[in-house]
């Protein structure tokens, strides 16, 4: 697997063009007052899939091979990949199966049904739908697309950060929300072949760490996984994403899931828009790094915001409640 370039970036903007609008790129002052600097958000949870990744399910379903594309899609995901990529095929006239843990988000799993997709529940988690889903992938052959290493996806998802840097070129720090790592790969890619000084930081949960502690040790890592924040929620480290992130991550950090759940309470009231807790991670990893980002001009990436009405309340009864 080849990393991407910017150029590859550039030309996945082209692709993409035709299908995506560009997403909001604002200041909030009240995030500025918490965390002490000045704050942006990347509305990724603007899109038309309300996350970031359909950025990349574009951007690959439109390089299929003639083959690829009479044989189908199969691919795994908490929800907002599986969208993408259901997105994705249908602009393009591909059959896709989605594999979804059994409890998976059902506002996401009914996107990906109204997308046309088909659905397959398989396993308590993300992994255990994912090793089924390559089970299908050789029994039926399908082409499988890894949410996390595949070039294109992460070139895809890159061209968040070029449209950052053309409407606010001084950003000084972008924060990524880490589950796979793809978002954080391409936000790395783009920042440091336009402007090698920009930190990137990542933020995960400290109950699903093991994209955290593969980067530490330098080498993939499985670990435990019990964050309620399903984007965010895998057992494993994926090769591609890691081996860009081990080269270009600046920092990484790790936010409880008490924390998740008052980030995203702070940023649905401070921009009025829907963001779904793993999305919550940048700024729950901004206020973890208050005193390091003080002063500076900050992009917090708000990556998704696919978050059901029993899962809102549930969250905001527990805040209330803390």
């Amino acid at each position: 697997m080849h990393e991407p370039k910017l150029a590859d970036v550039l030309a996945a903007r082209t692709r993409i063009a035709p299908h995506l609008a560009r997403t909001p790129f604002r200041p909030y002052p009240a995030l500025a007052d918490a965390v002490g600097a000045d704050v942006w958000v990347k509305h990724e949870n603007h899109n038309p899939t309300a996350a970031f990744k359909v950025r990349g399910g574009i951007n690959l379903v439109s390089q299929l091979e003639p083959e690829e594309r009479r044989r189908g899609l199969v691919t795994a995901s908490t929800g907002n990949h599986g969208q993408s990529i259901a997105y994705a095929a249908r602009l393009h006239g591909v059959r896709a199966t989605i594999c979804v843990p059994e409890a998976a988000n059902p506002v996401k799993v009914a996107a990906i049904r109204a997308m046309g997709a088909e659905i397959i529940a398989h396993g308590a988690d993300f992994d255990d739908a994912r090793e089924h889903c390559e089970q299908l992938a050789a029994r039926d052959g399908l082409r499988y697309v890894h949410s996390g290493n595949e070039p294109h996806l992460i070139a895809g998802v890159a061209t968040a950060t070029l449209e950052m840097l053309e409407d606010v070129p001084d950003i000084d720090v972008i924060v990524v929300p880490i589950g796979g790592g793809s978002g954080a790969a391409g936000a790395c890619i783009a920042a440091k072949a336009i402007r090698p000084e920009i930190e990137v930081i990542g933020a995960q949960s400290s109950a699903a760490p093991a994209a955290h502690s593969s980067w530490r040790r330098q080498e993939l890592v499985t670990g435990e996984m019990h964050t309620f924040a399903e984007g965010l929620a895998t057992r494993t480290a994926f090769e591609l994403p890691q081996r860009i992130l081990w080269r270009l991550l600046d920092e990484f950090v790790l936010v409880s899931d008490d924390d998740l759940r008052a980030a995203t309470a702070r940023m649905i009231a401070a921009t009025s828009s829907l963001v779904e807790p793993a999305a919550a991670a940048a700024l729950a990893g901004a206020l973890a790094l208050r005193d390091r980002l003080a002063g500076r001009r900050v992009a917090l990436v708000a990556s998704g915001g696919n978050i059901s009405l029993g899962q809102l309340r549930a969250l905001l009864d527990r805040v209330d409640a803390g």
